[in-house]
């Protein structure tokens, strides 16, 4: 006797606890990690307007250097999500060890660039000369935790594929609250100034590295995982993240040539698109926190041979995006008469954001769609794919947007471009989705 389908709407009700269950948790973590560097300005921010000055490049270059490897998460996630669901947690785990040895690998390989010539390296960015040799000081010793910064994202991942986005939370609100309290004592308490705020950034990542640890190893023991390093492991954790490198480095040159574009088009401008970029970044937690229980999903649902499932939580989470980006948008646009003068009591920059805003307000939909279906096919392995939509992505982008301060239109002009550019990736990742090309079914892809 066969089993009768599952009714449609008892299908969507499984893919909605799955969502909200990972979904939420991931939000929660996101948002604890900008609050790291609002903690680390609200702190050094009394020390004087040099240090938060020296502070802000230091933390820019940073942030840059441990973003530009975020493949170190979705990569493990895709990975350890397939071994889940071919029921092999043993090897599941491996492959989550695979991914942190890479991590820390490439974190003394940035050690061995950032610590001899931090200050070169922001000498380059141009910080100011009374700014310069804080941001040296912060960034020479803050560079000591990258090792660990990049752990935690590939532990992050391990979790994140392993079904758990609980535990990434706890440790991200421990650490928010152990770096706030060290960084506090160290700066006044010991009286290390812009220092002591380093060496607290790097004792509260390593913290959370070792948290991770504790969980990965527990789970390791419990199922019998090596934790050595496999050199062939290793290489395999790095091929299936250099097209994820690739896609994130193009998606960054993006965010660049829009940032060097308002520059040039003068003060106002480059103020409001400073305003329009923090709370198109802010957006983007509730959307990016679908797309990692897209990866963990997904990723579950083909490692078990199970592509209608997949297909089918694709389909679910596509209206969640799209329900979630129809909010946001309806939220900023409510709440435009407040939001501008949170940042800027000048009227010019108000003026000059108002139209870029609406923009984005209207765009949080089709932002929806296309952070859910980065995740997906992050969660299916697919990051060729993902790399070259991206690439063509920033090759249409480009011109567009250079030619924005020679044809004129202002920050308007240059926010249609960012429009276009969105409305790119989501006819390129639309495209894949619907081909089916992506549901590569079996523990690996």
């Amino acid at each position: 006797m066969t089993e009768a389908p599952a009714k449609p709407r008892a299908v969507r009700r499984r893919h909605d606890r799955e969502i909200v269950t990972l979904a939420v948790p991931a939000f929660g973590a996101l948002v604890a990690e900008p609050l790291f560097v609002m903690a680390d300005s609200a702190i050094v921010g009394h020390l004087g307007t040099a240090q938060l000055a020296g502070l802000g490049v230091a933390s820019a270059l940073l942030t840059t250097a441990v973003s530009v490897f975020v493949f170190l998460a979705y990569a493990t996630t895709a990975a350890v999500a397939r071994r889940v669901g071919a029921g092999d947690f043993q090897t599941a785990i491996r492959q989550g060890m695979d991914g942190i040895w890479l991590a820390l690998l490439i974190g003394v390989a940035v050690i061995t660039i950032a610590l001899p010539f931090s200050g070169d390296i922001v000498d380059l960015v141009g910080a100011s000369p009374t700014a310069a040799p804080y941001a040296t000081t912060y960034l020479r010793i803050s560079s000591l935790g990258i090792p660990a910064m990049l752990m935690v994202l590939a532990a992050t991942g391990v979790l994140r594929g392993l079904q758990d986005t609980n535990t990434p939370l706890y440790v991200a609100v421990a650490g928010f609250i152990a770096n706030a309290g060290l960084n506090a004592g160290l700066v006044y308490g010991v009286g290390l100034g812009i220092a002591g705020s380093a060496w607290g950034t790097v004792i509260a990542q390593c913290s959370m590295a070792a948290a991770y640890l504790t969980v990965i190893v527990r789970g390791a023991r419990r199922h019998g995982a090596s934790l050595r390093p496999d050199i062939t492991g290793i290489l395999a954790s790095a091929q299936a993240g250099l097209p994820l490198l690739v896609r994130t480095l193009s998606l960054r040159a993006i965010l660049v040539i829009a940032t060097a574009v308002a520059a040039r088009l003068g003060d106002a401008d480059m103020a409001a698109h400073q305003i329009i970029l923090s709370l198109w970044s802010l957006l983007a937690f509730a959307l990016d926190a679908i797309a990692i229980a897209g990866q963990a999903i997904i990723g579950r649902y083909l490692g078990s041979d199970d592509p209608q499932g997949a297909r089918e939580a694709c389909r679910r989470m596509i209206q969640w995006g799209i329900t979630t980006g129809v909010g946001l948008g309806l939220l900023v646009v409510a709440a435009r008469p407040l939001v501008l003068p949170l940042f800027t009591s000048d009227p010019v920059v108000t003026d000059t954001a108002l139209p870029a805003l609406l923009m984005v307000a209207l765009l949080q939909p089709v932002c929806g769609i296309v952070f859910v279906l980065d995740g997906v096919l992050m969660g299916a392995g697919d990051g060729p794919y993902l790399a070259w939509a991206m690439v063509v992505t920033l090759a249409v982008f480009a011109p567009m947007a250079l030619l924005v301060p020679v044809v004129g239109g202002g920050l308007t002009a240059l926010w249609t471009a960012m429009t276009l550019m969105m409305t790119i990736r989501l006819l390129t990742l639309w495209r894949r989705a619907r081909s089916g090309h992506w549901l590569v079914t079996g523990a690996t892809r």
